[in-house]
Order: structure tokens, then sequence, then C-alpha cells
């Protein structure tokens, strides 16, 4: 349900005969479309200025629009024709082609492999493992270059097949995370003229011009998804001044998203009895999703929820969020456009090339010591989203996790949220505390208690599955540190023994945690780090189901609520400190940096062994 789901066979090096139907078809789905933010044609405004899709300019002491290009029209109105909604016909279209262009990279491992018993057979002569791999590196190739052009050719939800395979190293060979790693945010930009056109039919008021609000906008946009693209900006004065970033809707893509999704979910629903999972049930809570990802109003209402979330501690006084969080623009947020504070940095798809460029090796101790500080980041901010309001950001990808330029975590594009019921939401907490307090690994008690827990949250596994079925789902999926399932499962994902193998369904509501969960577990793995959620988020569990007694009224007494408030002015004081710290060492030249870094790793290093120890 999460991202890889079942592929039948042996993954490595040696991926032969996957199932991969699922991975280029039903994973897209599974995780749901990044920057669902779209349109189908504008509408017309009620005022003057917006009757028509224009792009206006002026010669007249008119500033600065575009800090890439200061040339200016000096026709006053171009007009563009926005595409056309997907027909019924052509959404059949899309499907066919795609499974057209599948089903044989499909088979080609079928052939491929046939081919090669059929082959020892006759002479009798087994491969070499080099050889072997030779082999299935050549067909990896080939089929990875294929799936890119497919993706390229049809674009829409099958782009986040492209982002999935590519954000996962640890699981898909490298000719196919390569191939694909184009899709994480640089997809087929819109023409600039274009972007304007449609920021103008959304922004500009009566009697306004272009030049009114922006006094720079970049020509080459910062990124582009498969449904919005981004660029940068500056304000004029009378808007504030500030740097921003402008992300606008691709006209007419909510059709064919919404098309891509329908032929999956009435695929899933025919094939249903053939299917080893409930995919229609994963479908069918992504489509309820993608209402607000149309709406960039409701994008912005996410990013100031999430930061109120993030910049509030347990008691309710300010703290600082371990994770940047951009903020809207007041005033410039419509439906179609959304204009944001603006983060300098690169995207962590984009991160190693960056660190290249800057002499950081990818095992140097500035590399690691950065690879904890993402992952201590992620998973503080999920796990308080998730068990304290139960919304959270639910489109965590290397694309929209950014590394900034002072060394800090940022996170955009809230246009995918999630909010979880209470209900589940406590037996969630419930399960992290279980898991945490656990004795071992196979202790009985402990294994049915987990497992009750997994089922009333609504897990449901196949008929043959053991006993420990439940629990061993809880485990691989909140516990990264366990080195064997119980039941006889595997921790690896892609195992023929995976507990995922083993589900029926999974609760609607948590289909999207898992993925948050996955992304962090893909991170531990990378940087060999044996990573609990369930023991990182358990003080906040217990927080949550104690009713966050620390937030009730105190009573002032023998100066007690004022000692409350030194010691969390002075822990906000420590957390800034720490910030300013970090900060101020991406500065330093190089070889002091890594000398300084190796000292905090070592530190780092050892806090984590006496913490484990203590376990």
């Amino acid at each position: 349900y999460f991202s890889t789901i079942t592929i039948h066979t042996n993954i490595g090096r040696n991926m032969k005969l996957p199932s991969i139907t699922l991975v280029l078809a039903f994973m897209p789905s599974i995780l749901s479309p990044s920057h669902a933010f779209t349109s189908q044609t504008l509408p017309a405004k009620t005022t003057a200025s917006r009757q028509s899709i224009t792009t206006k300019a002026t010669t007249n002491n008119a500033p600065d629009v575009s800090s890439s290009s200061t040339e200016q029209e000096s026709v006053a109105t171009s007009t563009f024709e926005f595409p056309p909604p997907l027909t019924e016909v052509q959404r059949l279209q899309r499907a066919a082609k795609f499974w057209s262009s599948a089903i044989p990279i499909v088979l080609s491992y079928s052939t491929k492999d046939a081919e090669l018993r059929v082959k020892e057979a006759f002479t009798g002569v087994a491969l070499t493992e080099a050889e072997e791999e030779l082999i299935w590196n050549e067909q990896h190739e080939e089929g990875a270059q294929k799936l890119a052009n497919i993706i390229t050719s049809l674009k829409g939800f099958y782009i986040k097949t492209a982002q999935i395979i590519a954000a996962r190293q640890d699981l898909f060979p490298p000719e196919y995370t390569e191939a694909l790693s184009n899709f994480m945010d640089n997809v087929d930009p819109l023409p600039v003229d274009l972007i304007k056109a449609v920021v103008a039919k959304e922004l500009l008021i009566r009697g306004e011009v272009f030049e009114d609000i922006f006094a720079q906008f970049d020509d080459e946009p910062l990124g582009a998804a498969s449904v919005a693209q981004v660029h940068r900006a500056v304000l004029t004065e009378k808007y504030g001044s500030k740097e921003v970033a402008v992300k606008v809707q691709r006209p007419s893509i909510e059709s064919k998203l919404m098309g891509d999704i329908a032929n999956l979910k009435q695929l899933a629903k025919t094939f249903s009895g053939a299917l080893p999972l409930d995919y229609y049930t994963v479908f069918a809570e992504l489509e309820k999703q993608l209402a607000d990802e149309f709406n960039f109003l409701a994008e912005a209402v996410a990013m100031d929820r999430i930061y109120d979330t993030m910049t509030k501690d347990e008691n309710g006084l300010p703290c600082e969020s371990p994770i940047v969080l951009p903020r809207p623009v007041s005033g410039l947020v419509t439906k179609r456009v959304l204009v944001m504070d603006y983060l300098e940095g690169v995207p962590l798809s984009r991160a190693a090339d960056e660190m290249a460029k800057r002499g950081i090796k990818p095992d140097s101790p500035e590399s690691q010591l950065f690879g904890r500080k993402l992952l201590r980041s992620l998973t503080d901010v999920f796990g308080r989203c998730i068990l304290e309001t139960g919304f959270f950001h639910a489109d965590p990808h290397p694309g929209n996790i950014f590394v900034l330029d002072d060394g800090s975590i940022g996170l955009i594009d809230f246009g995918q949220v999630k909010q979880i019921g209470g209900r589940p939401r406590e037996t969630l907490a419930k399960v992290m505390l279980a898991l945490d307090g656990r004795e071992s690994d196979d202790n009985p008690a402990d294994l049915e208690k987990i497992g009750n827990l997994a089922l009333e949250l609504g897990v449901e596994l196949a008929d043959d599955a053991p006993a420990e079925g439940p629990a061993a789902v809880a485990m691989w999926l909140f516990d990264g540190s366990v080195e064997q399932l119980p039941g006889g499962y595997e921790k690896g994902e892609l195992s023929p023994n995976s507990p995922v193998k083993a589900l029926k369904s999974f609760p609607q509501d948590l289909v999207l945690v898992g993925r948050s969960t996955i992304l962090i577990k893909g991170i531990a793995n990378r940087l060999e780090i044996p990573w609990s959620l369930s023991k990182e988020w358990a003080p906040t569990a217990k927080r949550v189901l104690e009713g966050n007694a620390n937030q009730s009224t105190v009573v002032v007494k023998d100066g007690k609520a004022n000692k409350i408030r030194i010691r969390d002015v002075m822990k906000l004081l420590k957390t800034w400190g720490r910030g300013k710290t970090s900060r101020a060492v991406t500065r330093l030249p190089s070889p002091m940096r890594t000398k300084v870094a190796a000292i905090a790793l070592r530190l780092q290093k050892r806090r984590e062994a006496k913490g484990a120890k203590k376990q």
C-alpha cells in the first residue's frame, strides 16, 4: 500500500520477472499525486480587467518584471488559449496507451528469464554471477528507458510512478532510479507568458497591471511538476517588497488526473478477485483527497495550520520548528495561484549533486550529520502532526523536502494533506506505546496486544496469515530497528515473506500515514541507522493519551507556575542557540567544517549508544 506493494520476486541487481504492472499502474495512485493543484478551463472573472485571459505590460514607468529578462513587450495585450479538459474518449485512449506500453515491459522480463533458462538447459552451462548481473543490468536499462518514455508522454498521475521509484534507491535497480530522477521536480515547464497570463487572470483587480504586484518575476521556473510549476519573484513595495515563490496551476489538468485515477479505480474493481490486495479501497481514499488539492485556498489554510502546530510546544508556548515551513502571502492566494515565502535551497532529490559541488563526500562526517538531522527533523514533524492533531503533510517525497543554504530542512507543497479522526489517532498512539513498551519481539502477550490494536485500526490480513500477522505489520511499519519480525515474516518490503503481502485491506485513514513512515524508514535504511518510530513517537503518544495534562490550567502556588514558564523559555533559548550554531558551522571553511562535523557526529553516536543501552 505504501511504496512497493507486491513485487513477487527477487529484487536488487537481479530484479527478475517483477510484477511490475502493480508498480507502474497502482503505485502512483496508492501514494497519490504530488502537487495536485489543477484546474479546469479558467472561468471568466466579474471585473473588467479579468474578462479576457491576458498579460498586460507597459513601458511607461514600469518596473522590471523579470530578473532573467529585462525587456518588456510593447504590445499591451497578449491573448492565450487554454487547453480544454479531456473528453471521455481521450481518457480511455490514455489508459489504452499506458497498458499497451507497460505490458511489453513486463513481458520482456518473462521472455528474458525464459530465454536464459532454455539456454542453460540446452548448453548445460550456468551463467556466472557477473554474467547474469550484466544481462539483467541491460534489461533494467532498456525497461527504465521505455518506462521514462511512457511517463514523459502521458504525464498526469503517472508522474508519481516515476517520483516514487526514483525516491527508493534502496529498493529499485539504479537504472530505474536514475532514468526517472528527472521527474522529481523538472517536468515539462510551461512558457512563462502562459504562466503570467494565469497569474494576471487570478490576482489582478480592476485597474491593476502585472507590474503593480511583481517587481521581478523569473522566466525560468524553480520547478515544474505534473500539474503546477513555481517561479521566484519579488513583490512591489505596495505588497511588501519581499522575495516570494509563486505557484501556478497548469490549465485544464484536473480532468487528466481524475481520468487516470478513475481508470485505475475501475481496473482495481474489475480485477478485484485476481489482485492480492484491496487496491480499490486505496484509490477511493485518494479520490476523496483530490477535491481540496485543486484548491490553493485550502493549501494556504493547511500551511498555516501545520505551521501553528510546529511552532508551539505541548504547553502552547512558542518553540522553534525543527523544519522550515513557508507561509502564504495574505491577499495573494486564489484557487489557482499561491504566493508564499521563498525558501533558498535545493530539493533533497538534488542534494547529493549540490554536496558534491561543495566538496562534501557521501560518507563524510558532514553528510552523515546532515542525514541524522534530516531523519530527526522529519520524525519530529510527522510524529507531532499525526499524533497531536491528526492533520499532516501527506505527500512527502524528495522533491518536496528542501535542503536550505544554511543547512536547515524545509518542507513545501501542502496541496495534499490528511486529517485522521480522533479515534484512529488515539488507537495509533496506543500502538506506539505498545510497541515501545514490549518486552521482546516474540513475547506472546505483547504480540497479542499489538495485534489487537492493529486490528482495531482496521488492518485485515489474508485468511491463511499466522496469528502474529497483525503485530508483524505494525512492527514492520513503525519499528525499523526490528531484526526479525514475528510469524516468520521478513523486513524487506519486496521479500516474498513481507507482511505487506499478507495484507488484505488497510484502513483508508492510515494509507497516507503509512506513506510518511515509509519515507522516514527509507532514509534510515540508507543511513544504516536502526530507527524505531514507535520509540521516537512514544513520548508524544503518551502525552496525547493523557489528554495533554500539561496544558491544563496551572494554579499559581509558591511560584510554581512562574518556574514552568522560565523552564520553557530556557528550553526555547537552548533550541534557538543550537540552530544558530548549526548555521554558523555551515559557513566555516571546508577543512574546519569537516573537523567540527566529525566531533559532533561522534557525540551524537555516543548519545544514541547510551540511549540504546537504556532500552
